[in-house]
């Protein structure tokens, strides 16, 4: 049997961004994940954009809801793309971001834990091969 086609309007578009704060003395970088209870996983914030809205504008609202951060977009990361749950082509662009405020972290039925972690602890941890592939476009890009 042949999958369906998907036209291009059938495309999820989504935004998100690698959060991430300076530590220690040596300034080596924290990563914010987020577990999302309804799939048990670690991912970085992430979501589908609203009706007229930028990608951009799309990862600074979703890392906002999902972890009570605000942050400076940079640069662009790889981006991903898949078949999101309901058999779409879903394509998430991702920016890295490094914090600039944070208000208290208030769980929720999405998102039920953030946490901080070491580049080598976020890669240990991430759920998915391909939310690796954009952690080492960050770190890549944190180098040059």
């Amino acid at each position: 049997m042949t999958p369906p086609r998907h036209r291009e309007t059938d495309v999820v578009h989504a935004a998100g961004a690698v959060l991430w704060r300076a530590r220690g003395s040596d300034g080596s970088a924290e990563i914010a994940l987020v577990h999302r209870p309804k799939y048990d996983d670690w991912s970085f914030p992430k979501g589908k954009l609203d009706a007229g809205e930028s990608h951009e504008e799309a990862a600074q609202r979703e890392v906002l809801e999902e972890t009570g951060c605000r942050g400076h977009l940079d640069r662009e990361l790889t981006p991903i793309s898949y078949v999101d749950g309901k058999g779409r082509p879903k394509t998430v662009r991702y920016w890295s971001m490094q914090l600039v405020e944070q208000d208290p972290f208030i769980p929720n039925d999405e998102v039920d834990d953030v946490r901080w972690f070491t580049v080598d602890e976020a890669q240990r941890r991430l759920t998915y091969g391909h939310d690796v592939d954009v952690l080492e476009s960050f770190v890549s890009q944190s180098e040059s």
